[in-house]
């Protein structure tokens, strides 16, 4: 009957901790922007697209 009682206390201090982690991030904005990584994904082409361009070429002299 005292390892019930341990797990409850352990339970719920781990769920305190969460939540408090939890409330520290959402205040520091964490959870704000959440379109963008979906978004940022349709963009990786066009840059690397853009870092070939400016790369210099080689000149090939033999």
């Amino acid at each position: 009957m005292e390892i019930l009682y341990l797990m409850i206390v352990c339970s719920v201090s781990l769920a305190v901790i969460f939540l408090v982690i939890f409330i520290i991030g959402a205040r520091k904005g964490q959870f704000e922007d959440d379109e963008s990584p979906a978004v940022r994904i349709l963009f990786d082409d066009e840059v690397k697209d853009e870092e070939k361009e400016i790369t210099p070429e080689k000149d090939n002299k033999e």
